[in-house]
């Protein structure tokens, strides 16, 4: 862990000299992307095996879920010590609360957000779901709404500072203790980034009509009992809900996500129009832009945030059929939630 944190200091000295391509870490991992921070490999390795056992255990090897928690702790540690994090971003489902369902009262997540506001950091959730009410995020976030009206009530919490960015990075609201549900709507001229603007809009439909198609060849092919979602800014497959909601199996999720993706990335709009293509648990979507997008949007909304300041906390860091993974783009830190309540823990 000690060599591994020394490949990237070397690597972080290298993007200030503008160099990073020539880093060691680079030319051993030629994929590796910037880091905003050092990581606390060594002293983070120390405190998951003083709980873990790690280097005790005669026959079971350093697991993925050991090094996802050493790497979790590093990066905590990291931003801890070299400033107060001016935003945290997180997924909704499976990271803030089981999938398909809502984050309500009784969350233990609750609490901690609360004392990220009352620490002055603000705070958004960056999610796939895509509505253009305020009704649908706040059936799905009227806990965390709740509360924060409640503290604001109480004089506990000030003028904070909550976003709900939709869609990926197309639907923004923000909170506002007044407003109905809690939430207003901010139209998207006032809050796009100028790489945004310059979508246009028949290129967007355009995509969206080949990733239709790309959808409707993989139900045909694997004889899914699916039918297809399309919005304004998405398109999907999910479950008939007739006579029972089918469970898809995670191969026939992850098949469809890569080749529509591949049919996206080969065709003429898809090398125009930024998309994800995901694996929502029990639904594959296609959205216009991505999570990478949607945490820049967030910082520059927020006031010209930095990424070396930005918290974003996931659940789907794969690069394929994962739509976390490209908020590292533009966030310090991505924490690897495990399951609904993880980040509760991380943030002890």
């Amino acid at each position: 862990m000690h060599d591994v944190e020394e490949l990237i200091n070397d690597h972080i000295a290298q993007q200030k000299r503008g160099n990073h391509a020539r880093s060691k870490l680079k030319l051993l991992v030629p994929s590796v992307g910037v880091f905003f921070t050092p990581l606390h490999l060594e002293e983070a390795f120390k405190f998951q095996d003083d709980r873990r056992k790690i280097s005790s255990r005669r026959f079971v090897p350093p697991s993925f879920n050991d090094i996802r928690l050493t790497l979790n702790s590093a990066q905590l540690m990291s931003l801890a010590r070299s400033g107060p994090v001016q935003l945290v971003t997180f997924d909704g489902d499976v990271t803030l609360y089981d999938d398909g369902e809502s984050l309500t009262d009784e969350n233990p997540v609750i609490p901690r957000i609360l004392r990220l506001l009352r620490q002055g950091s603000h705070v958004g959730i960056v999610t796939a779901a895509g509505y253009t009410d305020a009704s649908r995020y706040y059936d799905r976030l009227h806990g965390l709404l709740d509360a924060v009206a409640n503290a604001i009530s109480d004089k506990e919490l000030g003028d904070p500072r909550v976003v709900i960015l939709g869609g990926e990075s197309n639907y923004l609201f923000e909170f506002d203790v007044h407003a109905e549900h809690f939430l207003k709507h901010v139209p998207r001229k006032t809050w796009m980034l100028d790489e945004m603007r310059s979508w246009q809009e028949e290129d967007i439909q355009s995509l969206l009509d080949v990733a239709e198609s790309a959808l409707k060849a993989c139900v045909d092919n694997m004889e899914l009992s699916a039918e297809i979602l399309r919005k304004d800014r998405a398109v999907g497959i999910i479950p008939v809900p007739i006579p029972s909601k089918q469970k898809f199996t995670r191969e026939q999720l992850e098949e469809t996500v890569l080749v529509t993706q591949q049919i996206l990335e080969l065709s003429s709009p898809g090398k125009k129009i930024p998309f994800c293509a995901f694996n929502g648990g029990n639904d594959v979507f296609v959205d216009i832009g991505d999570k990478s997008w949607g945490v820049l949007s967030c910082q520059q909304y927020l006031g010209g945030i930095l990424g070396s300041q930005t918290l974003h906390v996931g659940d789907q860091f794969l690069s394929a059929g994962a739509n976390d993974f490209k908020a590292r783009q533009f966030a310090t830190l991505d924490s690897h939630a495990q399951r609904p309540g993880s980040p509760a823990q991380l943030k002890q």
